[in-house]
């Protein structure tokens, strides 16, 4: 049924091309332009390629959308863009509060009764589970969304499927870890802000025997979020063939190996408290009170540290011992289109006029999160921001989280083996071949 639905709305698509137009004859947000519609090629009778012409969708007759998504400043803005969309194309838009993270399961149960949004708003490391439920279509623009969007952008919205990657969502924004410091700490022990690891080591030394009841750095250490970048940095990474290939681990090779290692000469020189006593709130209340030199942390925390007071500052990563920046995890937000809609091409276009430049840089200004369009990564409002220029800066080497449904296992498997190697339980080696063993097994109980 799900095939035969599918089906239709590429025929339904493929009947659009009778209306396609050359760039630049038609306007609006729910038709083509010069920059934002994808180009279709044929082939001529004599076998050579015919000449791009770009597709202008149509919006099925009587369409009326609903769209999922977060409430507040997020919410604000769906509701502006939706205004604008109706403007443009006549189409009633009604925003529904579900949360990001709420969307996709609620989804499963609610699509199916067609009482799903049209639209809705997930986080791209649930990409796989959708697409095996059958619960998103396709992005219909995916060859202008790779050229205009950031690389770990689109490829977190993508996923193989039937062998072949394809691109799902309409990325919204893009978050990801960097290196927080103290400014007013820093200047009074006549410290730059570290380069390298090993200079931040030092540097945190240096500072715990100034301040014995302060610490240098820190960071949740059985966390995988937090703890990847180091791992990835190092030459490890999460499944092979750009994490879509579950068979190949690479959580235990060599540079995982080196990762762990650093992680407890982080415990046994500069934070010898267990596990448990290293908690996000911990950290937050020592930065907040000026006890804590580094720490590692998201654009999420940057709302409450000003707030506190502190005066502080964001940079990339320190570099590990090998020259490379961490490697951090990156997660997007990105609209998809519900596959049980009954307004697929509205539904499309919708999603399409939401991530245009002119709205993602809308968003940017209501929310102050991270637009992923290459475009606006020259925005003077985004560079004038040293704040997002940072986590912008950091972005540029992050990798996505892995959106296949395998994933899932890797968290509590990475969070048991790195609790291990800190609270000194196991060695580094050990403790991630079996955590690994713990992955493998989870994926076998699966199939």
């Amino acid at each position: 049924m799900k095939k035969l639905l599918y089906l239709s709305f590429i025929a339904l698509l493929v009947f659009a091309l009778a209306a396609c137009s050359k760039p630049g004859s038609s306007k609006g947000g729910g038709s083509a332009s010069n920059n934002n519609e994808p180009a279709q090629q044929g082939e001529k009778n004599n076998g050579e390629a015919a000449e791009n012409e770009v597709v202008a969708l149509e919006p099925e007759e009587g369409a009326e959308l609903v769209v999922w998504g977060n409430g507040d400043e997020e919410g604000e803005w769906i509701k502006f863009v939706a205004e604008e969309f109706t403007k443009e194309t006549g189409i009633p838009v009604t925003h529904e509060e579900v949360g990001h993270t709420d969307a996709p399961g609620k989804l499963q149960t609610d699509g199916p009764a067609g009482l799903g949004g049209d639209v809705f708003m997930a986080p791209h490391d649930h990409v796989g589970n959708m697409n095996t439920a059958g619960l998103i279509y396709d992005n219909y623009f995916a060859e202008e969304y790779k050229e205009r969007f950031m690389e770990g952008a689109f490829a977190g919205v993508s996923a193989i499927s039937d062998g072949e990657l394809t691109t799902y969502g309409f990325p919204l924004a893009i978050e990801t870890t960097a290196l927080y410091y103290n400014t007013d700490l820093l200047d009074e022990m006549g410290f730059q802000p570290a380069e390298t690891m090993e200079e931040l080591i030092e540097q945190s030394k240096e500072f715990k025997q100034k301040h014995p009841d302060s610490y240098g750095f820190m960071l949740p250490p059985s966390d995988f979020y937090y703890i990847h970048g180091l791992v990835a940095g190092n030459g490890g990474y999460v499944f092979g063939d750009n994490n879509t290939n579950p068979e190949d681990i690479g959580l235990n090779n060599e540079g995982a190996v080196k990762a762990g290692e650093l992680m407890k000469r982080v415990h046994d020189e500069l934070l010898p408290l267990k596990k448990e006593d290293v908690t996000g709130d911990i950290i937050t209340t020592f930065f907040n009170e000026g006890k804590l030199l580094y720490m590692v942390n998201g654009p999420w925390a940057l709302k409450g540290h000003l707030d506190a007071g502190v005066k502080f500052g964001v940079k990339t990563m320190p570099k590990l011992e090998n020259g490379n920046v961490p490697n951090t995890f990156s997660g997007v937000k990105a609209f998809f289109v519900n596959s049980y809609s009954k307004y697929p091409m509205a539904a499309t276009l919708f999603a399409k006029f939401a991530t245009s430049d002119e709205m993602l840089l809308k968003r940017y200004q209501m929310t102050n999160q991270l637009p992923p369009s290459l475009a606006l990564l020259e925005s003077p409002e985004i560079k004038e921001d040293a704040y997002m220029l940072a986590f912008l800066d950091q972005a540029q080497y992050s990798i996505s989280m892995p959106n296949i449904p395998e994933m899932e296992p890797v968290w509590g498997a990475m969070d048991v083996a790195f609790t291990a190697i800190w609270n000194g339980d196991a060695e580094p080696k050990d403790a991630l071949d079996k955590g690994v063993q713990q992955i493998k097994e989870s994926i076998e109980s699966q199939e």
